[in-house]
């Protein structure tokens, strides 16, 4: 098989085509944004069967760790964690995809588990004006007392529909998006940060070269 064939086949990011690290934008000063691409990362939908919520919340604690999050709320240790994705519904997180093989075995009978592993694109946002930079595009009050650490929106920026957690107070921000719709929103995220300035970093593990 030819160099040409084989590099079609190869696997590809989620950003890959669309973001470049480096340091783009206003070059007064330092970075207010900080986006961190995130790659290889585990992801599921949990739908939870009628009336079995309880047991989910059973089945969870004693195979995957964080307990099942209120509406609008996530819960993580580390990297791992839930997320509220709408009555009945949320999104499991984890390191790898490994880490969740056995979720839909240990869920049977009490949720619907869908690997999201390959259709979600996911971005870290952080720093200074990580908060300014997301109300440009979200008809939500993320201002901290109304919106903090553990804080979940399911809503849309520029047409595209995103999800997205608040982890800490500093504040930064996990934000996915469909896939297929990655290089579009990507396009907004540069122009809602350029006035800032912003770092875009690679993922651990991922080729840099085709990412610059």
């Amino acid at each position: 098989m030819s160099e040409a064939m084989t590099s079609l086949w190869r696997p590809r990011g989620a950003w890959e085509g669309a973001a470049r690290i480096g340091r783009p934008g206003a070059a007064a000063g330092p970075a207010g944004i900080r986006l961190s691409l995130r790659e290889g990362f585990g992801l599921a939908t949990l739908i939870a069967a009628d009336g079995k919520e309880g047991g989910l919340r059973t089945a969870l604690a004693d195979r995957f760790g964080p307990s099942l999050p209120e509406a609008g709320t996530a819960v993580f240790e580390g990297e791992t964690g839930l997320v509220w994705s709408a009555p009945g519904q949320w999104l499991a997180v984890a390191p790898s995809p490994r880490d969740l093989k056995g979720l839909p075995e240990a869920l049977r009978g009490v949720a619907a588990v869908t690997d999201q592993s390959d259709s979600r694109a996911l971005v870290r946002i952080s720093g200074a004006q990580a908060r300014a930079m997301l109300a440009k595009g979200v008809a939500v009050d993320l201002h901290p007392r109304a919106f903090g650490p553990g804080r979940v929106a399911v809503t849309s920026i520029a047409h595209i529909g995103v999800q997205f957690w608040q982890r800490d107070a500093g504040p930064t921000y996990d934000l996915t998006v469909a896939r297929s719709f990655a290089g579009s929103f990507w396009r907004w995220l540069e122009h809602a940060a350029a006035e800032f300035g912003y770092e875009i970093e690679a993922a651990e593990g991922a080729d840099q070269r085709r990412l610059k």
